[in-house]
């Protein structure tokens, strides 16, 4: 098969590929929704890029690879185009329909015009390739502060229900808000125990209200806090925590202070307990 019968071919097979990527492009917005039809983008770059490098032809080579380079970050990561993305797409697009258009033309594609082509439009590339950079920064940003807000509305929910009287159905709800915590981080096994274990300990109906919320709110939000910064390896459940969900009596918290501890054992005990203790005490 001479040359000109396979750059025949490969122009023919180039043009397909063209309608698929300006097709995908036109419907960007739902596009990135179909990961079929993400991949179908990428492989039209792809041959095309091959084909180009098969035949010599490395000014149509480099401006595919830069579109298939572009295509690939949609597929790896969730991005929602907004009209300035899909503009420098469709740029990137132009530059290498006319290149294809220049080489099925009666001159063919000059080597010198081309590669002045390629250089003329490589800012289209590397502004393409920042701007998807600064929205999937964006994005990473704007689903941490989502999580945040979500952690926070969560623990004030439960503050809330930590202040009313306690009885089984918002020992329930707080249950639950134990359950919707574990679930913002459903990979994070140290948060999941936790979350597991705070809810084991409101499930106790001998602990009040005024023993828990000092120790389940202060530990969910400091480790919630690590997971925020990358530091998931420094969760863990206090003994104080632990022993609330394990306790089958009530677990009484108190400070070193000698007048804390004594107004703490007075609500807790009568008259004849608090005798019997100032007696074994002295």
């Amino acid at each position: 098969m001479d040359q000109q019968k396979i750059l025949g071919y490969f122009i023919e097979e180039a043009k397909e590929h063209l309608e698929t990527l300006e097709t995908g492009l036109l419907e960007l917005s739902n596009v990135v929704e179909d990961q079929e039809q993400l991949n179908e983008m990428f492989r039209a770059a792809h041959s095309i890029k091959g084909g180009a490098a098969m035949l010599g032809y490395s000014s149509i080579q480099k401006i595919a690879h830069r579109l298939e380079d572009a295509f690939k970050i949609l597929r790896e990561n969730k991005i929602s185009p907004d009209q300035k993305l899909e503009s420098l797409f469709l740029k990137g697009y132009d530059v290498l329909q006319n290149l294809i258009e220049k080489l099925q033309g009666t001159f063919g594609l000059n080597p010198e015009e081309a590669d002045q082509i390629v250089q003329e439009t490589e800012p289209f590339f590397v502004e393409l390739q920042a701007y998807l950079n600064q929205i999937i920064n964006q994005d990473e940003s704007s689903n941490e502060e989502n999580v945040s807000t979500q952690i926070k509305g969560l623990l004030t929910q439960m503050l809330s229900l930590f202040q009313e009287k306690a009885n089984q159905q918002n020992r329930q709800s707080l249950q639950q808000l134990c359950t919707q915590l574990g679930q913002i981080f459903p990979d994070t096994e140290n948060w999941k125990t936790l979350t597991q274990t705070a809810s084991k300990a409101i499930a106790n109906p001998q602990h009040s209200y005024a023993t828990l919320a000092p120790v389940i709110i202060k530990e969910l939000k400091q480790n919630s806090d690590y997971i925020e910064l990358k530091q998931e390896n420094k969760i863990k459940c206090s003994e104080a925590l632990q022993q609330l969900a394990s306790a089958k009596l009530p677990y009484i918290l108190v400070s070193l202070d000698p007048n804390h501890i004594a107004k703490t054992l007075r609500n807790v005990l009568n008259n004849q307990q608090l005798s019997q203790l100032a007696k074994a005490l002295t």
